[in-house]
């Protein structure tokens, strides 16, 4: 089974086995911009290659291919559009890479992926409700209701990060720094005590509450998962954060609000879980066959390693 997070900086890649051990795992950087949908593309099937090749796996031997790219994508599979890789909007290209590698595949929103990888494997497993915000270069959210992603009429709930948070690119939910180019330049000016970036940091730390705040009285989760880069900020980001959500909404109660678990892999191995739960006639040869427990690399290592020494 092979899982691949497409992302404009980075093409992520996981292979596990049938019982969902990850087995190979590589980063790949993004491809230039500048290139065309066909050629990204043709990136994205050479990275997969490459990956199988290092673990001495033919293509031939894989059963199904997840996807995980930005964009809205439809219950089918087809990118309706993606502001992000605008080129491959209204292109099937889960039928490029079955021409490709001859198995079947399924494709989703990355943010969706890391939300399902999240609530199956990470930190979310125990609760059914899960908001998923995804707080990076961009805003964005993924939802798991019930214990499922829930997609919507349109295939656009929970794509809203770009609307539910002001400051922010509204084509594209890219955040809009004003004291520096980059999050990790205001993080840092404000840690060496420059007033401003304090400032700005202080408001976006409210602004992104004030939008949880508004998110969970809509949804009521059990669990809000903040993924993305600076999910890792504790002290600058994560616990402000924690602290401020409770100011606006005010209830007798509070919402866990988590860091995830599995950082920048998260959209690769929802991307697994997606291929096993579509295709598991493919890979089992039964329908509605139970997603294996997806178990990432490091940990898979370490139970094989244990298992032999205990042999």
């Amino acid at each position: 089974m092979v899982g691949a997070d497409i992302g404009v900086a980075s093409i992520r890649v996981v292979i596990a086995d049938l019982a969902g051990a990850v087995i190979a795992q590589r980063f790949f950087p993004g491809v230039d911009q500048q290139v065309g949908g066909a050629a990204k593309l043709s990136a994205v099937i050479a990275d997969i290659r490459a990956t199988l090749a290092d673990a001495a796996l033919p293509a031939t031997r894989v059963r199904a291919i997840g996807v995980a790219l930005p964009g809205i994508v439809d219950d089918a599979g087809h990118v309706v559009t993606s502001v992000i890789i605008p080129e491959w909007s209204g292109v099937d290209i889960g039928s490029q890479l079955h021409a490709a590698f001859g198995c079947p595949v399924a494709v989703d929103n990355g943010v969706r992926l890391a939300a399902v990888a999240e609530h199956h494997l990470g930190v979310a497993q125990l609760v059914d409700d899960v908001l998923y915000l995804s707080v990076g270069n961009r805003i964005s959210m993924g939802l798991i209701l019930g214990g499922r992603p829930r997609r919507g009429m349109h295939n656009v709930a929970g794509d809203i990060g770009r609307l539910a948070f002001r400051g922010l690119n509204a084509q594209t939910g890219q955040i809009l720094w004003r004291t520096a180019a980059t999050a990790q330049e205001v993080f840092e000016q404000a840690a060496t005590g420059d007033a401003e970036a304090q400032d700005e940091l202080d408001a976006f730390v409210d602004e992104v509450a004030h939008g949880i705040a508004m998110l969970i009285m809509t949804v009521d989760p059990a669990m809000v998962v903040i993924g993305g880069g600076l999910s890792a900020a504790h002290e600058q980001f994560l616990d402000p954060l924690r602290r401020a959500i409770p100011q606006h909404i005010r209830l007798p109660f509070e919402i866990p609000v988590v860091e995830a678990r599995l950082g920048a892999d998260a959209a690769a191995h929802g991307a697994l879980v997606h291929a096993f739960r579509r295709h598991s006639g493919a890979v089992h040869g039964i329908d509605g066959m139970p997603v294996p427990l997806i178990t990432p690399r490091d940990a898979a290592t370490t139970s094989r390693t244990r298992a032999r020494e205990t042999a």
